[in-house]
């Protein structure tokens, strides 16, 4: 019989659209600066390649979990993003068999202490107290998928006001690309999600507001900021 030291953490569960079913997530890698129009806008050369960084599992917050303001920060940012959730996976995973590791798609918002992460940026450090913190990553409930990833609209409104609005044909990299690029750094596994990246528009959030988000044909995603 196997004896704690402490009772188990519970595991991160993401609804499944259409099913009782849940997606136990495992890890949750994000990509930063994959839309030409966002990496101009927060400094960066159209040529360099996108970069990972990553969130905690228990980050993540299902649809219709609080999202309270974080402390430590006077600048919370927004950023829609489509979010891939893996059935499988591996290392070195060609681009050409990289869809077939695809479970289904989300929308999600890689909540951000822009205040910390340009701190951490002055001077050189880690990024996780800027993109890690408690219920960083709201997200909607995962549609299964088996077509071709999603390259329609995405948006965010905050109060009823667009803030964001682009289409996810405007990544840079794609999704096969993305789970092949970040299978040479981690060998991915089922319950892996990965957020793909956001459009041009971030901006700060203030308690209270109501943040609404969208990706055509993958679903909703609405929350207030507690």
């Amino acid at each position: 019989m196997t004896r704690f030291t402490h009772t188990p953490p519970s595991p991160v569960l993401v609804p499944v659209e259409g099913s009782d079913a849940l997606f136990p997530v495992r890890r949750v890698l994000c990509v930063g600066r994959n839309y030409a129009a966002h990496r101009r806008e927060m400094g960066g050369d159209d040529r360099d390649p996108p970069f990972f960084f990553a969130k905690p599992a228990d980050a993540i917050v299902p649809p219709g979990g609080q999202v309270p303001f974080p402390p430590a920060t006077t600048n919370l940012h927004h950023e829609i993003e489509l979010v891939v959730a893996l059935k499988s996976g591996g290392a070195d995973i060609p681009v050409g068999r990289a869809q077939e590791h695809v479970f289904g798609y989300a929308v999600g918002v890689d909540l951000t202490r822009r205040d910390l992460q340009a701190l951490a940026k002055d001077k050189g450090q880690p990024w996780e107290a800027a993109k890690g913190f408690d219920a960083s990553g709201p997200m909607s409930a995962i549609r299964p998928w088996t077509d071709a990833p999603p390259q329609g609209p995405i948006r965010l409104s905050v109060n009823g006001g667009v803030r964001q609005d682009a289409v996810v044909a405007d990544m840079i990299w794609n999704v096969a690309e993305i789970i092949s690029e970040a299978s040479r750094l981690w060998t991915l596994q089922a319950g892996d999600l990965i957020f793909t990246g956001t459009p041009e528009g971030v901006g700060p959030l203030q308690a209270g507001d109501r943040v609404e988000g969208e990706v055509e044909g993958v679903g909703v995603l609405a929350f207030r900021l507690d």
